[in-house]
């Protein structure tokens, strides 16, 4: 159902004098697509796709003021430097190119390390150690202060004179600006004592740069009692420095490192409620509030509260084209982010994302995705035969109805989404719902035929010119013998509403891998009422194999949760009423009471034998060619429906978005592999 254009939503917005062509704001993000310091070809690239798409305002984040804020990757820009600004400015024209107003976000980032190394000393406003760091920061002294104030004047004056129209002070998220603006991080006794000083200073020493240009200022609420940077702290401050150094808007956020990326577990935009409170603190002053918002309905929501702007960035990650979608009414075709906090928080060589196949690396057109090729392709034209409704599948069904080819899907099961739609049945990872419901969508849409409850055989297909295996994965069970009930995570997580009130003692053995299997085993027995979850793991710890951020939450969520952890020891056996483990290295014998056992196997590839007729091409995607993640199989759907078609229109354009099979592709081999259960 196409959403209700909000007025508010389309109308354009007067920031500082600029006009911005609506209310969507694309908050600070990086690419990392930057080297030596200076943006790249493909950072530029990036920022001109996105603002292409509609957004009325970008800021880019990413950007330090100074050497000790740098990491010796060096893939933050490094807006001091005056010999890159030539980069910068081709970044700049990028944005405004696309009609978008462009915004520099500058930061020191303190006492934070990001947890890489560094060549400097932490610094931050007094010696209070940060808890995501080992050791507590420098204390600056008062002439170090100054210097920092200078190195903000210099970064704004560099980014302005490169093209941008304007700065956001990032005084949020923990770094060294909101350091000094918390009560529990600025202990100081001198003027700075004042929490406003330091921020006072800098934006009057930037408005002898750049004038009237705008000067946002981006502030978070931090979790917790003791953060001394909460709501309150925020609105006593903000009217104060704005009459002491008056700034152009107030970006509202929340969250520290590791925090201030949600996870799935946040369904709601965190600040959604304080709206209309903050708006109130503010008079006068333009507000944007940001994060957590995905719904068309919670922006118009944001916006009628007394918002001005409402600001995302994963969603612009994960469809750039977001914006103009939802100005105009059509939320329905937007690709959502799930907020899985895996391509985009990893950096692997510079960001991606899990959902979005266009967003490849430096120098690729599309994330790298080579399909297995099964036979090779005839002279036959016609129908293509999709087998397998889940992420791979139908995001190849979608991409070749887009190209106008006819589209069947097959799959033996009762509905769509596969691995995906099982993923989001555990507690706190609903957000894969969210890209199975929009491939759905957009099959219904396209008019694909998706045949449920389906199993094709080689005679049912052998009308079809192409055939597309994307048949996923089984997880194998773990053989434990003995007598106590025993699991694999697939088919608990199918059951655990039923299986835990009969079974409160649950004991979940993991592979070591610390992945989502045995986390979502662990939390979906928690939210079913369990008494006591115990993981058993060959690994050093638990959850070791997400990311820092989807962690940290994880572990916030499990504070005070009846969870026990064995690290470096495995399953032996069960009993009636336990199991007996064993540790790894002393071979230490031990016994634990349960009630259920839960199994962490194997996922294993499930290709059924088909048979192609004369001139039929097979090729096979996703987790039927080796179990990996949602973002393989996405691309690989995308580069099977690519082959000998060129460029299929993605998201609602068409262009180079979208690369074909390239001419070199894996092919089968005879692997004498039986089939496995689960």
């Amino acid at each position: 159902m196409t959403h209700r254009i909000a007025p508010v939503l389309a109308t354009p917005f007067t920031l500082g004098g600029l006009t911005l062509r609506n209310r969507l704001v694309a908050t600070a993000h990086a690419t990392a697509a930057v080297a030596d310091g200076a943006p790249t070809d493909a950072d530029e690239a990036y920022w001109r796709r996105l603002a292409q798409g509609g957004a009325a305002m970008i800021i880019t984040g990413g950007t330090a003021v100074a050497p000790e804020s740098t990491l010796p990757q060096r893939y933050l820009t490094e807006a001091w430097r005056p010999e890159i600004k030539d980069a910068v400015r081709r970044r700049a024209e990028a944005i405004t190119d696309g009609g978008a107003v462009a915004i520099a976000q500058l930061v020191h980032l303190g006492r934070e390390t990001l947890g890489a190394g560094t060549y400097y000393a932490p610094v931050s406003a007094a010696a209070v150690r940060s808890p995501r760091e080992a050791t507590a920061p420098h204390p600056l002294g008062a002439d170090e202060v100054r210097r920092v104030v200078d190195a903000f004047r210099i970064s704004a004056a560099n980014s302005v004179q490169a093209g941008f129209h304007g700065v956001e002070l990032h005084a949020g998220h923990g770094y060294l600006l909101a350091q000094f603006l918390s009560r529990a991080t600025n202990t100081r006794d001198d003027a700075y004592a004042d929490r406003i000083a330091l921020l006072e200073q800098v934006i009057d020493a930037i408005r002898t740069e750049i004038g009237q240009l705008p000067i946002g200022v981006r502030v978070s609420v931090e979790p917790g009692e003791h953060s001394g940077l909460g709501l309150d702290d925020l609105i006593e401050l903000l009217p104060r420095l704005n009459t002491a150094a008056p700034f152009t808007y107030v970006n509202v956020t929340t969250g520290v490192r590791n925090t201030y990326v949600p996870d799935m577990a946040t369904t709601r935009p965190p600040l959604l409620e304080d709206v209309a409170r903050l708006r109130a603190t503010m008079a006068a002053l333009p507000l944007l509030v940001s994060q957590g918002f995905r719904a068309a309905a919670d922006i118009e929501r944001a916006l009628g509260s007394g918002a001005d702007l409402v600001g995302m960035a994963r969603p612009f990650i994960a469809d750039p084209d977001f914006a103009r979608k939802i100005v105009s009414g059509d939320e329905r075709s937007v690709r959502p982010c799930t907020s899985c906090n895996e391509g985009c928080r990893t950096f692997e060589p510079t960001g991606s994302c899990s959902v979005n196949p266009e967003l490849g690396p430096p120098g690729a057109a599309a994330r790298p995705a080579v399909p297995l090729l099964l036979s090779r392709p005839g002279s036959r034209s016609g129908p293509v035969a999709v087998l397998g409704a889940g992420p791979a599948g139908m995001e190849c069904a979608m991409t070749l109805a887009r190209t106008g080819a006819e589209v069947v899907v097959f799959d033996p099961a009762g509905d769509v989404g596969g691995q995906a739609s099982l993923a989001a049945l555990a507690a706190h990872r609903s957000g894969w719902q969210r890209i199975v419901d929009h491939q759905r969508d957009q099959l219904a849409d396209l008019g694909v035929r998706v045949l449920m409850g389906t199993t094709a055989t080689s005679a049912d297909l052998a009308e079809y010119s192409r055939i597309v295996l994307a048949t996923g994965a089984r997880e194998a069970a773990v053989p434990v013998p003995g007598p106590l009930r025993t699991l694999t995570s697939t088919n608990f997580l199918r059951r655990y509403a039923d299986v835990v009130p009969h079974a409160p003692r649950v004991a979940v053995l993991d592979d070591g891998f610390g992945w989502w299997q045995g986390i979502s085993a662990v939390e979906s027995a928690l939210e079913a009422g369990a008494r006591e979850v115990t993981v058993i793991t060959p690994g050093h710890g638990f959850a070791t194999g997400v990311s820092p951020e989807n962690r940290t939450q994880l572990m916030n969520r499990l504070a005070g949760a009846p969870l026990r952890v064995v690290v470096m020891s495995t399953v032996t056996g069960t009993m009636a009423d336990g199991l007996r483990l064993r540790h790894l290295t002393d071979r230490h014998e031990s016994s634990l009471a349960a009630d259920v056992l839960v199994t962490v196997g194997e996922r294993l590839p499930h290709r059924p034998e088909i048979t192609p007729a004369d001139g039929q091409s097979t090729h096979a995607v996703g987790d039927c060619v080796v179990p990996r993640r949602i973002a393989h199989a996405i691309a690989e759907g995308r580069a099977a429906a690519g082959r000998g078609r060129g460029a299929a229109p993605v998201n609602g354009r068409t262009g180079g978005a979208s690369s074909p099979i390239p001419d070199l592709v894996w092919e089968s081999r005879p692997s004498g592999r039986a089939g496995n259960t689960s």
